[in-house]
This record gives C-alpha cells, sequence and structure tokens, in this order.
C-alpha cells in the first residue's frame, strides 16, 4: 500500500489512496485481525506531476505574502510541503521494516498520511479558489533531500524529519495563520488552523518513536539528536521556537536550542 501512494504521479490521486488505505488500515486494526507489514521496495524518489517545475531554493521567486498573488504563492508552496509529507510518512512506513517496531508506530504513520492528503486536498481547494492550482508556480525541488539523506537511517529519518522540519511548521504557522486572519480570508485560515492542530500530533510521533528507539538501544536522545541533526540537517535550526507546541509534541528547548543559527553564532 506504501509503495502504491509512493509510485503514484498526481497529487490529488496520490491523497485519495493515501486516504484509502489509511481506512484498509484501521478497519483491518479495528477488526482485531492478525496484521503483517510485510516487505516492499519503495523507490528513492516519489512520482511526481509534470508540474511543478522544481528550482533550486535560491531560484524560486520571492512574492511579498502581503499580496493576492503573494498569498497564492504561500499556498502553492505549502500544497508542495504537503505533497511531499504524504510521501514521507508513507515511506518511513515502507523503507524500514527490516527494523522491528510495534504495531502502534505505523498507526501512527498511517495515521498521519492521512492528515497529510486531507492538508493537500484542503490546500488545493484553495488554490482553486483562487484560479490557480497545484503545479501553477515552481516549487522547491530540496524538499525530498532529508529523505535522500537518511535512506538507511531510521533514528536519522525520525530527528530531521518530524523533529526538525515538522517541527519548523509549528515556528512559522502562528504568523501565517494570523496574515490569513487579517485579509478575513476564512477558507485559507480555517484550512491553515487545522493543519496546525494536526501537525503538533505528527512531530510528537517523531518524538515518541525516537526516545522508543533510544531507550531500547540504552542511548541518550538528545546527545543522538543533536549528533543526528548535524550530520544530516544542513544548515542551523532558527529560531523564533514555538516552545509551547514543541513542548506539547514532546521536544524540551535543550533539543533545540543548542542548534539553532543563535547558539552557533555564539549569541
Amino acid at each position: 500500500m506504501a509503495v502504491e501512494v509512493l509510485t503514484c504521479a498526481d497529487g490529488r490521486a496520490k491523497a485519495a489512496l493515501s486516504h484509502a488505505h489509511a481506512a484498509t488500515w484501521r478497519g483491518a486494526r479495528a477488526s482485531g485481525a492478525v496484521v503483517t507489514i510485510g516487505q516492499a521496495n519503495p523507490p528513492l524518489r516519489p512520482g511526481r506531476p509534470t508540474k511543478p517545475d522544481l528550482l533550486d531554493p535560491r531560484n524560486v521567486p520571492r512574492r511579498k505574502p502581503g499580496s493576492p498573488e503573494g498569498r497564492v504563492a504561500l499556498l502553492h508552496a505549502l500544497a508542495h510541503i504537503e505533497l511531499n509529507a504524504i510521501d514521507l510518512h508513507w515511506d518511513i512506513i515502507a523503507r524500514f521494516t527490516a527494523t522491528p517496531m510495534p504495531l502502534g508506530f505505523y498507526d501512527d504513520w498511517v495515521g498521519a498520511a492521512d492528515d497529510e492528503a486531507k492538508h493537500f486536498n484542503l490546500i488545493c481547494d484553495c488554490l482553486e479558489q483562487r484560479d490557480s492550482f497545484y503545479g501553477a508556480l515552481p516549487a522547491h525541488a530540496g524538499m525530498w533531500r532529508a529523505a535522500e539523506d537518511t535512506v538507511d537511517d531510521l533514528l536519522g529519518r525520525l530527528a530531521v524529519v518530524p523533529m526538525v522540519l515538522e517541527a519548523r511548521g509549528l515556528d512559522v504557522s502562528p504568523a501565517m495563520i494570523e496574515l490569513f486572519r487579517k485579509t478575513g480570508d476564512t477558507q485559507a485560515l480555517a484550512t491553515l488552523e487545522v493543519i496546525y492542530s494536526e501537525e503538533v500530533a505528527h512531530v510528537a510521533y517523531g518524538s515518541k518513536w525516537f526516545n522508543w528507539l533510544c531507550g531500547r538501544d540504552d542511548l541518550d536522545p538528545k546527545d543522538v539528536f543533536h549528533l543526528l541533526v548535524r550530520q544530516y540537517f544542513h544548515g542551523a535550526l532558527k529560531p523564533p521556537f514555538n516552545n509551547e507546541k514543541r513542548a506539547e509534541a514532546g521536544m524540551p528547548p535543550d533539543f533545540y536550542w543548542p542548534l539553532s543559527d543563535r547558539q552557533t553564532d555564539g549569541s
């Protein structure tokens, strides 16, 4: 099921498969049936539509978010993030089956993939309401880099994707929500509030399973997190941090502040 999602190239179809397979998983778990995880060979890179054009981050056009065009560009960038998030969650399911994990691990990431499919569809609806669509603008080419860098390291994947990249979403979401609140855009506002509320759980899943794996192997989670982020994440973490939501997701400040650019600069 995970590989079918990963190899699907169309965004809306990928989201539909994510919903369908999540429902199948939940149904099997609720029935009390014996569930087997199986083995698969996920692609190194997931299927993608022919558009958007994927550019180096330095070459993605900058648009002022205060303008209607800038808000469309912001929503388009978010749609691109959510499409990658669908694949990231199905990839962690398919990629690391050689590591024995409780079924709860799969419950969490199937649920997260289901959420991301909903988020992608909601943002696409916002774009279409504005006479745009996902693929109308260029997008960030480096979104899948974290998956490729951690292709054989489950702890590294958990550290960099949910505990760094998705945690960053918790930091920037309040300002985006306020932007659309000020413009009176109720559709986009409602969408961003749904995403913000549900992303906390995704960061929490990363923190939970990262700590579980460290505990199993008698490792210090904070030290391992610092080591892996420095190994796999390109650059320092950028404050301001959403300390409240990060704490809610199980990430205390001593995990991320030592990795911040202020700490790196010695300030």
